[in-house]
């Protein structure tokens, strides 16, 4: 099982709006079949698996990071086809809350004398799967907050200065990161202050994660490098309602996908913007700033996961802080997260946190 959650991982940020599963068939102690889920999320890991395990999968064990779905897409079911394939026992580590799914997969299996033991590692399948279980229970994807600061805070100096506070191991980590979500999100500011690429480079990996940029106006530059790439990096811009029309076609002629949002207090209502990205289909976000949108996300409670990278230097108070105000309230009420773990980085100090339930 720990063989397919690692391959499942491997396709984390390309197979939305599905699960990236792993999958494993084993017969008289052998590997005779390994998948997962392809870029775009087909075929499954199943199917992949039973492939090239081919007829030798009679009388085999499965085993699969997710419940195997039970209803039919473009293609028969994985429970049909590992029934098909005369799998005798499956292994999964975690049932799939899908409403079509959710249990049916495995009452499938069994109705055809399949043995099914389940919740194997689960812990480990629930975190490697957190996206897709966050867009199926909640209806948006998880969401990773990601700050690059100085020790006291800061993202850039007085005047503006940001490139670059974190040494270079930490700005290769955050590319890996990217590569590992659907998407890449910040707000209108950065985009203007920045003119930031957000692509994957220099991984010798070829991931092209959703650019999303976060701006009520739709204030972003039409010569910049996000309008400007958007036919070759999907590019999309949730907006409200004060986009203007003449802004909105150039912007569409570009490349750029406009999606309306409600308005909020300040700027974007989040909650509902990631609602809308959920339906969208997106299951991982990760989020680079500025310090308005964190400080939005985090008012709202919206932040599964925090990523900080902290440089041994100090800005002083006159710096642009990682995160903007963010509304009075008592110190028990502020959510708190939980550090997991942490790690030198070159120069700089690495922490990753959950949100605590």
């Amino acid at each position: 099982m720990a063989l397919a959650l690692a391959l499942g991982r491997r396709g984390l940020g390309e197979t939305w709006p599905n699960p990236s599963v792993g999958c494993v068939i084993v017969k008289d102690g052998r590997i005779i079949g390994r998948g997962r889920t392809a870029a775009s999320g087909r075929p499954h890991a199943e199917a992949a698996a039973l492939e090239q395990a081919g007829d030798a999968a009679r009388g085999a064990t499965a085993y699969v990071t997710l419940e195997p779905c039970a209803h039919p897409g473009r293609d028969e079911s994985c429970s049909d086809k590992l029934i098909r394939a005369g799998v005798a026992r499956v292994v999964a580590a975690v049932q799939d809350p899908f409403p079509h799914v959710d249990g049916q997969g495995f009452d499938k299996l069994r109705g055809a004398g399949i043995v099914c033991d389940t919740n194997i590692l689960q812990a480990e399948a629930e975190a490697s799967h957190q996206g897709f279980f966050t867009r199926v229970r909640q209806g948006r994807p998880m969401v990773t907050l990601k700050l690059a600061m100085s020790l006291d805070g800061r993202i850039a100096t007085a005047q503006g200065e940001s490139k670059w506070i974190t040494g270079p191991e930490a700005r290769a980590r955050v590319h890996l990161m990217r590569a590992t979500h659907d998407a890449v999100m910040i707000g209108g500011g950065t985009a203007r202050a920045d003119d930031p690429e957000l692509t994957v480079r220099n991984l010798g990996i070829n991931r092209k994660p959703v650019r999303i940029v976060v701006s009520s106006d739709g204030n972003i530059p039409i010569t910049g490098k996000l309008v400007q790439t958007a036919n070759d990096h999907p590019t999309w811009l949730c907006h409200g309602p004060t986009l203007p029309a003449d802004r909105a076609k150039d912007l569409e002629a570009s490349g750029v996908k406009l999606i309306a949002c409600d308005p909020g207090d300040t700027g974007l209502n989040v909650a509902r913007l990631l609602q809308n990205l959920g339906k969208l289909g997106l299951t991982r976000v990760f989020c680079e700033g500025g310090g308005q949108l964190a400080a939005s996300l985090l008012a709202a409670n919206q932040v599964d996961h925090l990523v900080t990278f902290h440089s041994g230097l100090a800005l002083g108070a006159g710096g642009t802080p990682g995160i903007a105000a963010l509304p009075d309230q008592p110190l028990a009420e502020v959510q708190r997260f939980r550090l997991q773990r942490h790690e030198r980085l070159g120069p700089d100090l690495l922490s990753y946190w959950d949100a605590a339930i």
